[in-house]
């Protein structure tokens, strides 16, 4: 089911466009067709792309996405500030900073700062400082106030941007680029559409129109908060489930397959049976005392052996002199 009718665009006026002579030749394949000098929008191809960015929309919302909308000139701002404010999103209606998206760090500390200011005036510090120095605070306040309400609440940068008006918000188009974060735009015929990645084709001047497809983008952001909730609730229903079947196990019966029984000499080493008493495994001391004796006599035989052999080659030497020495008397 279309998530507008064909009807409620008609009546809206989203089919109206710009004058012939003001076109982007990139906008011809939304066109449908010219009267009196102006260009006529296919809404077939309008209600088609409402439902994908609905869908896409949707989803990203049931997966904690956050939708910036931006909208700065007249005819946007007081409806896109409300849809915005009705599904919780953050929104830009005033002056789009440069860096908002790129330089996200350095807006973040600006609006750390407008906290601490309100923060002074509530506490009463304020009252403190100079009446010139209170004077520049509020000023201060004041301005930041307006440029940076909207995006007070967002903590991080946005997964989609919906855009109402390219031409103007080219700035914002061109940062999202950068940063590869997919836009959703409002794009009349003298638009380029090549920079964005969903195009809803549409009159982006008439209020009524303006109305109609961002109060659906913000009914597309409930649906998807009203899916997420779902699944936070089905996700505890099921822990509580687990807890409660965890907490009264089922009783099975436990079967112990006979084992042989191992013996001391199998599960103790040579050295810890050495250290354990007679009373306790005697047999095993016996048989351990055999062996150390046994090691030791084998020792003390390969220590005996290069003595005996020192010993036979001192006698050899000996009987070889005692010949020499009988030889030599002989010849005298």
């Amino acid at each position: 089911m279309a998530v507008v009718s064909m009807k409620a665009l008609l009546e809206s006026g989203v089919h109206f466009g710009h004058r012939t002579n003001k076109w982007h030749p990139a906008m011809k394949p939304y066109i449908f067709t010219e009267r009196n000098g102006i260009h006529i929008i296919d809404l077939q191809q309008t209600v088609k792309a409402l439902n994908t960015v609905y869908a896409v929309i949707r989803d990203s919302v049931a997966n904690r996405g956050i939708i910036l909308f931006v909208g700065t000139k007249r005819q946007a701002q007081e409806t896109v500030r409300e849809e915005a404010i009705r599904c919780g999103m953050p929104y830009v209606t005033e002056r789009w900073l440069g860096g908002m998206l790129t330089n996200w760090t350095t807006m973040h500390k600006r609006i750390m700062e407008l906290d601490r200011l309100e923060k002074m005036i509530e506490t009463g510090d304020i009252e403190r400082l100079t009446k010139k120095e209170g004077l520049l605070i509020r000023r201060e306040i004041a301005r930041l106030e307006i440029r940076l309400a909207g995006v007070r609440t967002m903590g991080r940068l946005p997964d989609l941007i919906f855009v109402v008006d390219v031409s103007r918000e080219d700035a914002a188009v061109h940062e999202a680029n950068l940063l590869g974060i997919p836009i959703l735009a409002l794009v009349d015929t003298n638009c380029n559409p090549s920079n964005i990645d969903y195009v809803i084709p549409s009159n982006d001047d008439a209020i009524r129109a303006i109305k109609l497809l961002v109060g659906k983008i913000a009914d597309a952001v409930e649906e998807g908060k009203a899916m997420r909730k779902d699944e936070e609730l089905e996700a505890e229903a099921e822990a509580a489930r687990a807890v409660e079947a965890g907490a009264a196990p089922v009783k099975e019966v436990a079967v112990v397959e006979a084992e042989e029984e191992l013996g001391d000499e199998a599960l103790l080493g040579e050295a810890t049976l050495a250290k354990l008493t007679p009373r306790e495994i005697p047999e095993v001391v016996e048989e351990v005392e055999v062996k150390v004796e046994t090691e030791t006599k084998e020792k003390e035989k390969v220590k005996k052996k290069p003595r005996a052999k020192a010993k036979e080659a001192v006698v050899v030497e000996e009987e070889i002199v005692n010949k020499e020495v009988a030889e030599a008397k002989e010849g005298e």
